[in-house]
């Protein structure tokens, strides 16, 4: 006689809502940094160079440079090359919505 069995399931529903706030969680986690938060605001408006960020935000090339690979690694924002340049823009406009009606909160 041969029996079967189900392996048990890598995860059970009512995981699911704890996988969810975990990744909302890390969301939040990336965008905790005031810089971090203004690279998002400026990319909310299109795509944008390097250069383009290191001048709007008054911080160092290599700050904002390492502050996009923190944004890179949550796929928050992603990369295009133009030439010899690459141009950063957002993965979701849901990252924008959620950061700006942060800010908007924020002044309130």
């Amino acid at each position: 006689m041969h029996v079967t069995t189900t392996p048990p399931p890598s995860t059970t529903p009512a995981d699911e809502p704890i996988r969810a706030l975990e990744a909302a969680s890390d969301l939040l986690k990336a965008l905790a940094s005031p810089v971090r938060l203004g690279i998002v605001r400026e990319l909310s408006e299109g795509g944008k160079y390097v250069h383009e960020l290191v001048a709007v935000l008054g911080v160092s090339q290599p700050l904002v440079s390492q502050h996009l690979r923190v944004l890179r690694n949550s796929r928050i924002v992603t990369t295009r090359r133009q030439a010899r340049e690459i141009q950063y823009g957002l993965t979701d406009e849901h990252i924008a919505h959620i950061v700006l009606d942060a800010i908007r909160h924020a002044q309130e």
